[in-house]
């Protein structure tokens, strides 16, 4: 069984960065779908996203909702920085500020996570 941290740090501004966030929402899925551990983190420009995917018209909204349930959290500091930070909340995703206000990927390599970037 594989363990691991998807994360993801692409931003809503290019076209490419839709296929980013589709590759780990599939990731996700496959893990779950699999047995994996696995989890998912919103870091960095991504955070944006949270909004973005909740909403029913968004394409990926589907896909999002069947993996919500792997949501580990999302950036405190970066969701403060990109001003989502109340949609975050409404989401009912968790922030993550382990490190000086952001998600601590060491501890995550320390538990025995495999960290996977998009």
């Amino acid at each position: 069984m594989a363990k691991l941290s998807v994360v993801i740090l692409a931003g809503t501004e290019q076209h490419s960065d839709l296929a980013r966030v589709l590759n780990g929402l599939s990731l996700v899925k496959e893990a779950k779908e699999a047995g994996d551990d696995v989890e998912l983190v919103f870091d960095g420009a991504a955070v944006a996203w949270i909004p973005e995917l909740e909403n029913p018209e968004h394409k990926l909204h589907g896909v999002f909702q069947g993996v919500k349930d792997r949501v580990a959290g999302a950036c405190e500091f970066c969701a403060g920085a990109f001003d989502v930070k109340e949609e975050v909340r409404a989401a009912g995703i968790s922030f993550l500020s382990e490190f000086e206000g952001h998600p601590s990927l060491r501890r995550r390599v320390a538990d025995g996570y495999e960290i996977v970037t998009f």
